[in-house]
C-alpha cells in the first residue's frame, strides 16, 4: 500500500464507529449525534480489489461519508445453494473493511433482488428451476431461499463484526428492492412477500435501521425510501421516518447499439441541493463508480460491458470532471450547514413565481438559507432579507450564514479536463510489434455429441440454464435439382423470428448473416437470401443470448431462443422448418474445454500465423504479449472486432460489440442542464459504438507473458486490437467574477459581514504529475469550451504570462480574478470571464 494511502486510513480510521444507530423523522442519529450524509454506490464485484482502496479515497475526497453496494446473491451462490464464493472481486468483508479502514459509514443493500442491470437481477438462475418457484412473492421456495441467503449473510456480517452496532461501519441495510413497482402484478400474493420480508429482515436483529425503496406500502419496521432522478418532494410513509434518498441517478446505463445518455453536472448538483433544501438528510448517488459487468454479468438484456454510468468516478477509477469536482464542492457547502439544517425547521419564502427560499435558523443563532430558481428557462434576480441575488434558471444558491452565496448548482468553479485513450501497440514478450497470432476455428453447428433433439424448437434459456450464451438449433434440408432457383442462380430467403436475444446464420458452414434484438425490444426477425445446392444442406443457427432479464413482474419466465423458421422460394412455395427434427448443442467446444484459460489452453490444436485471418467467423485467436507502458488504465481497443468474448490470462474481461448506435434527434454536443432530466433528453456519441474500449485492469496484467484470447463469432480484423492507456491530455477551467466564491474560512473571517474573497480559477493535476504548459489563457470574454477556446472581444494580452507565473511546474494551482493579476479596466459593461487550458506531464 502506498505511504499515502497508509497515511490516509490510519488517519480516518479513529473518527466514527461503534455505536447506536437510530433515527427520528428529520435524521439519522449515530451515538446520539444526528448525521446528513452523502453516500456512494461503489459495486464490489465491477471493480477488482486493486481498485477498492483508491476508489474509496476518490470518493472521500469528493467529499463522501458512506459507501453504498448491493450484495450480489448469484456471485455467492452461482450454481447451487450449498456453495458459496466470496474470493477476489466477491470479496464482501475485505470490500466492507476497507470502507472502515477509511473512516466512512456503509449501506449494505442485501435485496438479496438487486436488479442493478446485474445479470437475472442478481438472483441465481438455480432458484428458477427449483420446481414450483416463482420469484417475489408468496411463493414458499423463494421465500425459503432468499431468507437462507439474507440470514448467511447476516451471520456473516455480524462474524466479522461490520454492523454498526458491533463497531462496525454498516449503519443501514435494505431488503427487497424498488418492489412497489411490480407488487401489484402479484396481487395479494405479493402484499404478503413485502410485508414478510420486512417482517424477516428485521427479525435477524442486526441493531441497525431497514430500509425498503420504492416500498409504497413499506410497514412502520422499516423505513421506505425514494430513488428517482429527484427526490425533494418525497415523504416517508410514516412521520417518524427520515427523509432518505436511496437512488440518485447521476447518468444512465448504456445498452449495445443505442447512444448515450448524458446528465450534466449541473442538473445533478441541482437535486442534490434542492433534496436538502426540502428536508433530507441521507442521499446516495447510483452509480458514484458504475465500475464494469465483467464476464457476463451484464443483465437487460443488451447491457453494455461497460456500467460507467456517467458517475463521478469513471469506469476506470478517474475522477469525472467537472462532475466529481463540482459535487465536491457542493458536498463542502451541505456540510457548512450540517448543525444548522439539523437542529432547526425551515420557513419557506416566495421569492418570485418560481423562485423560493427556505431559511433554516437555530437557536444559538445560526442561519441557512436555500435560494431556488426552478424556472427551467430564465434567470431571475431575487431580493432576500435586502439584498439582491441573482439566481440562474434550474439552479439553487447555498448561503451557509444567509448572507454569503457559497455555491450555485448551475456555476461550475471546478477544474474539467479532456480524456483520451491513447492507442499502445500490442507487443510480444520479446518486444517485437510482429505478433505471432494463434487460431482455432469452431464448427459451425453440432461439435461432440449433440445434448437434444427434437421436433419443434426449445426455449434457449431453459436448455443452457445460463451457463453459457451459445445453443446452437440445427436441422438439414434436402433442395431437389428441379428447384428453378438452382436454374435460374436465385437465392431463397431464409425467415427467422426469435424472442431474442441475436443470431447468426450458417448453411454448409458459411455465415449467411445476423440479426438481433435491442435494449428496448428483445425479439427480432432475420430475413436474409442463402445459398443452397442440390442435395442436403445443413442449417445451423447459433442463436445468443446477451444478458438475462434483470426486472420487471414475472421476469424469470421470459424466454429468449427461436419461435420459427423457414425458407421461401421453392418450387411448392415456402418450407416451414419449424416442426422439423432439430438438434441442439450447448455452448461452443473451444468454452467447454476451457481454451481461455492458461491451465486450458493446451486442450486444442492451435494453428501459428503471423497474418490471422480476417472477418472470419466463429474464430478463436490468441497472442502472448507484454503490458501496455505506464500506470495508466488501460482498455481494450476492438473497434475493428465483430462481437465476441475477451479474456486476459484467464479473467474475463466480457462480452464486447462495437455495435453502431442510431443517430437520434435528441443527440447533442453540448446538453442544456435546465428543466427536468430523463434518460433521452440527451444523447451523444450517435453513429458511433456504443462501446468501443473494454476496461482491462493493471492488476490482471503480469511482468509479460500475458495471455489475450478472443472469440470472434462473425468476423473482424485482430491486427487492428489495440491496448488503449486512458490518458488526462489538458485540465481546464472556466471561471466568472460573478461565481461564488466564499469558503468557511472566509465566511469565519467575514463575521457578521459580507465575504470579501475572489473568484479564482483553481487547476490540479492527476497522479502527482505537474503543470508543463499553459496552451490557452484569457481574462475578457473568452468563449468555447475545453479544448476549443477562444479569446472574445476583450482580452487582457498578459493573461498567459500571469497563469504561467502561477502554475508552470507545480501540481497544483490558483488564480484570483483581482486587479493584481489582471486588467479589471477591460470590458467595464461585462461580466468577465478567465478561461485556461493547461497540460500535465
Amino acid at each position: 500500500m502506498a505511504l499515502g494511502l497508509i497515511f490516509f486510513f490510519s488517519l480516518c480510521f479513529t473518527l466514527c464507529f461503534a455505536g447506536n444507530v437510530s433515527y427520528d423523522s428529520r435524521s439519522l442519529i449515530i451515538n446520539g449525534e444526528r448525521k446528513l450524509l452523502i453516500s456512494a454506490a461503489i459495486h464490489y464485484p465491477r471493480s477488482v480489489p486493486a481498485m477498492w482502496l483508491e476508489l474509496v479515497k476518490t470518493a472521500k475526497e469528493g467529499g463522501v461519508d458512506v459507501i453504498e453496494t448491493y450484495v450480489f446473491w448469484n456471485v455467492h451462490q452461482p450454481t447451487s445453494p450449498s456453495e458459496y464464493h466470496f474470493d477476489g472481486r466477491f470479496d464482501l468483508v475485505k470490500f466492507i473493511n476497507i470502507v472502515q479502514q477509511a473512516g466512512m459509514y456503509l449501506i449494505l443493500r442485501i435485496g438479496p433482488f438487486v436488479a442493478a442491470e446485474w445479470n437475472f437481477g442478481g438472483i441465481p438462475v438455480w432458484l428458477h428451476y427449483v420446481n414450483g418457484t416463482v420469484f417475489r412473492t408468496d411463493n414458499y421456495n423463494f421465500k425459503y431461499y432468499m431468507e437462507e441467503f439474507t440470514t448467511y449473510i447476516v451471520k456473516l456480517m455480524k462474524k466479522e463484526k461490520l454492523f454498526a452496532s458491533q463497531g462496525g461501519p454498516i449503519i443501514l441495510s435494505q431488503v427487497e428492492n424498488e418492489y412497489g413497482y411490480y407488487e401489484g402484478a402479484y396481487g395479494e400474493g405479493g402484499k404478503r412477500y413485502a410485508a414478510w420480508a420486512a417482517q424477516m429482515a428485521v427479525s435477524q436483529n442486526t441493531g441497525v435501521p431497514w430500509i425498503m425503496c420504492q416500498q409504497f406500502d413499506a410497514p412502520p419496521s422499516v423505513i421506505n425510501t425514494c430513488n428517482s432522478f429527484y427526490c425533494d418532494q418525497f415523504k416517508p410513509i410514516f412521520p417518524d421516518k427520515p427523509k432518505i434518498w436511496t437512488e440518485n441517478w447521476p447518468g444512465w446505463f448504456q445498452t449495445f447499439g443505442a447512444p448515450n445518455p448524458h446528465r450534466p453536472a449541473e442538473d445533478v448538483a441541482f437535486s442534490v441541493a434542492r433534496f436538502f433544501q426540502k428536508g433530507g438528510s441521507v442521499q446516495n448517488y447510483y452509480m458514484y463508480h458504475g465500475g464494469t459487468n465483467f464476464g457476463r454479468t451484464a443483465g437487460g438484456p443488451f447491457i453494455t460491458t461497460s456500467y460507467d454510468y456517467e458517475a463521478p468516478i469513471d469506469e476506470y477509477g478517474l475522477p469525472r470532471l467537472p462532475k466529481w469536482g463540482h459535487l465536491k464542492e457542493l458536498h463542502k457547502a451541505i456540510k457548512l450547514c450540517e448543525h444548522v439544517l439539523l437542529n432547526s425547521k425551515p420557513v419557506n419564502l416566495s421569492l418570485g413565481p418560481s423562485q423560493e427560499a427556505d431559511v433554516y435558523a437555530d437557536a444559538s443563532g445560526g442561519c441557512v438559507a436555500f435560494l431556488a430558481n426552478i424556472d427551467d428557462k430564465n434567470d431571475k434576480t431575487v431580493e432576500f432579507q435586502n439584498v439582491s441575488y441573482k439566481l440562474p434558471a434550474w439552479s439553487v444558491s447555498i448561503l451557509p450564514d444567509c448572507k454569503n452565496v457559497v455555491y450555485n448548482t448551475a456555476k461550475v468553479t471546478s477544474q474539467t479536463a479532456l480524456v483520451e485513450m491513447v492507442p499502445d501497440n500490442l507487443q510480444q514478450k520479446d518486444g517485437s510489434k510482429a505478433l505471432k497470432w494463434e487460431v482455432f476455428m469452431e464448427k459451425a453447428g453440432i461439435w461432440g455429441e449433440p445434448d437434444l433433439m427434437k421436433n419443434g424448437f426449445v426455449d434457449h434459456i431453459n436448455t443452457t440454464k445460463d451457463t453459457t450464451d451459445y445453443l446452437w438449433y440445427t436441422t438439414s434440408i434436402v433442395v431437389g435439382e428441379n428447384e428453378e432457383f438452382l436454374k435460374e442462380g436465385r437465392h431463397p430467403v431464409l425467415l427467422i423470428e426469435s424472442m431474442g436475444h441475436a443470431l447468426h446464420a450458417f448453411v454448409n458452414q458459411e455465415l449467411q448473416g445476423s440479426a438481433s434484438g435491442n435494449g428496448s425490444h428483445s425479439p427480432f426477425k432475420f430475413k436474409n437470401p442463402i445459398s443452397l445446392k442440390a442435395g442436403k444442406n445443413e442449417i445451423a443457427l447459433l442463436s445468443m443470448t446477451v444478458g438475462l432479464q434483470n426486472a420487471g413482474s414475472f421476469y424469470e419466465w421470459v424466454g429468449a431462443g427461436l419461435t420459427s423458421v423457414k425458407i421461401e422460394g421453392f418450387n411448392n412455395g415456402t418450407v416451414d422448418l419449424s416442426h422439423f427434427n432439430w438438434i441442439y448443442k450447448i455452448g461452443l467446444q473451444g468454452e467447454k474445454l476451457g481454451i481461455y484459460k492458461p491451465e486450458g489452453v493446451n486442450s486444442v490444436s492451435w494453428v501459428t500465423t503471423s497474418e490471422p485471418p480476417k472477418k472470419q467467423p466463429l474464430t478463436w485467436y490468441k497472442v502472448v504479449l507484454d503490458p501496455p507502458a505506464g500506470n495508466e488504465p488501460v482498455g481494450l481497443d476492438m473497434l475493428h472486432m465483430g462481437k465476441g468474448l475477451a479474456w486476459l490470462n484467464g479473467e474475463e474481461i466480457g462480452r464486447y460489440w462495437p455495435r453502431k448506435s442510431s443517430v437520434h434527434e435528441k443527440c447533442v454536443t453540448e446538453c442544456d442542464y435546465r428543466g427536468k432530466f430523463m434518460p433521452d433528453k440527451c444523447f451523444t456519441g450517435c453513429g458511433q459504438p456504443t462501446q468501443r474500449w473494454y476496461h482491462v485492469p493493471r492488476s490482471w496484467f503480469k511482468p509479460s507473458g500475458n495471455l489475450l484470447v478472443i472469440f470472434e463469432e462473425k468476423g473482424g480484423d485482430p491486427e487492428k486490437i489495440t491496448f488503449s492507456r486512458r490518458k488526462t491530455s489538458s485540465i481546464c477551467a472556466l471561471i466568472a467574477e460573478d461565481y461564488p466564491s466564499a469558503d468557511q474560512k472566509s465566511l469565519q473571517e467575514a463575521g457578521s459581514k459580507n465575504s470579501n474573497s475572489k473568484a479564482s480559477v483553481h487547476l490540479g493535476c492527476p497522479q502527482n504529475a505537474v503543470i508543463s504548459a499553459v496552451k490557452f489563457a484569457s481574462f475578457g470574454t473568452p468563449t468555447g469550451k475545453c479544448g476549443s477556446y477562444s479569446e472574445g472581444e476583450c482580452h487582457d494580452p498578459n493573461s498567459i504570462s500571469v497563469v504561467e507565473k502561477a502554475c508552470l511546474n507545480k501540481t497544483e494551482c490558483a488564480i484570483e480574478l483581482t486587479e493584481e493579476n489582471f486588467n479589471k479596466g477591460l470590458c467595464p459593461d461585462f461580466t468577465r470571464r478567465l478561461a485556461v487550458e493547461a497540460v500535465c506531464s
